[in-house]
């Protein structure tokens, strides 16, 4: 049996949550029985990765305008590389390639959806918009994945796809390089002399998007450094809010204990330094950055919200607080700075009990199995 072709496509080429997902499971893939591409648009650390591990990639242009040029384009993007499964990834890649594929007769679709992001919208029309949107794509799409079963519950509650279409399948994260990552001492410390860190480093590693909440734990900053002056509070990400994040951050005058560091390769390197790790976010799908930092120990301190919850227990595998409450997250943030039993008690059952409930190698195997399963239904 020849193999099946399979384009994992995304619209932006930054290293995001989707990004890694869609690279990991690009990666994990059988390559017996799957020849795997990945589209997305050029220039970013994306495309340079997949480049890297050898993965075909495919640039595109996409954006979020409805365009039938661009459809036309898609589509004879499926069919020149004769195309068998589709596997979109958020939204935007969910629209234009979904439309691409039914233009282009595509065997099999999939999309995944990594946190119904519409649903949060503060805009009431633009929401309901998605969701009927969604609901039109969904009726032509052989599978949709939610990463978390909160967001399977919720896309049952607002139908966003047939029931016997919805799949459950969690985010799943390869710890095995970053297992090496934390016995290289060596540069570790050599990182950590460079950017200058403290006895005591508390940091994000984060999307800076509204989502995320970034800018909660740049106002917590300002109390947490003056009750410890030698605390570095590290934010690890880029995005559309860079800028205003740090207008922020010197207006409240944080100065040089405050690092807002960007968009990095060494990601991964730099949560290995952090002490606390922070995810202040309004919402989440299944995060990935919380299983990281997990497999490393680290004590946690994150927002009591869907997805979230899903991965941590309040008290036992971290501190769950408000969203948007910048006051209770100061708080969690020095009773982890003064009790250091509590922190190290924490991050010590976190590494313990979460990583072994998100393995790439489940997630792989159970797309897998989907793609198999439609594959034989539809290639007959």
């Amino acid at each position: 049996m020849r193999k099946l072709r399979v384009l994992e496509m995304i619209d932006k080429p930054f290293l995001g949550g989707g990004q890694v997902h869609l690279l990991s499971l690009s990666k994990g893939l059988d390559k017996g029985r799957f020849e795997v591409m990945i589209a997305a648009q050029s220039g970013g650390p994306l495309e340079d990765a997949a480049r890297a591990e050898g993965i075909r990639f495919l640039p595109i242009v996409i954006g979020k305008k409805i365009s039938r040029r661009t459809v036309r384009k898609l589509a004879g993007r499926l069919t020149e590389n004769r195309i068998d499964i589709l596997h979109t990834h958020g939204g935007v890649a969910g629209l234009f390639g979904r439309w691409a594929a039914r233009r282009a007769r595509t065997p099999v679709v999939i999309h995944t959806l990594h946190g119904i992001h519409y649903l949060h919208y503060r805009n009431p029309l633009l929401k309901r918009l998605y969701v009927l949107q969604e609901r039109h794509f969904s009726r032509r799409t052989d599978a949709v994945i939610f990463v978390s079963e909160a967001d399977f519950l919720t896309g049952r509650i607002f139908r966003l796809a047939p029931k016997d279409r919805s799949r459950l399948i969690r985010n799943g994260v390869d710890l095995s390089g970053m297992m090496k990552e934390s016995r290289t001492t060596l540069r570790i410390e050599k990182l950590r002399a460079a950017l200058n860190l403290g006895p005591a480093v508390v940091g994000a590693i984060a999307r800076l998007h509204r989502q995320k909440g970034i800018e909660f734990l740049v106002d917590a900053a300002k109390e947490i450094q003056a009750r410890h002056p030698d605390v570095r509070i590290v934010v690890v990400g880029g995005g559309p809010l860079e800028k205003s994040l740090r207008r922020r951050a010197a207006n409240l005058g944080l100065g040089r204990n405050f690092l807002l560091l960007g968009e990095r390769g060494d990601a991964r390197e730099i949560l290995s330094l952090f002490d606390i790790f922070v995810l202040p976010s309004r919402w989440e799908g299944l995060p990935l950055a919380l299983i990281e930092a997990a497999a490393l120990g680290k004590a946690i301190i994150a927002t009591d919200i869907d997805g979230v919850r899903e991965v941590v227990r309040d008290g036992e595998t971290a501190l769950l607080v408000p969203p948007a409450n910048p006051a209770r997250l100061t708080e969690a943030v020095i009773r982890l700075l003064e009790d250091r039993a509590l922190a190290a008690k924490l991050g010590e059952r976190a590494k313990k009990e979460i990583p072994p409930l998100f393995t790439l190698a489940e997630m792989v195997e159970k797309t897998e199995r989907l793609y198999l399963e439609l594959a034989a239904l539809k290639m007959r």
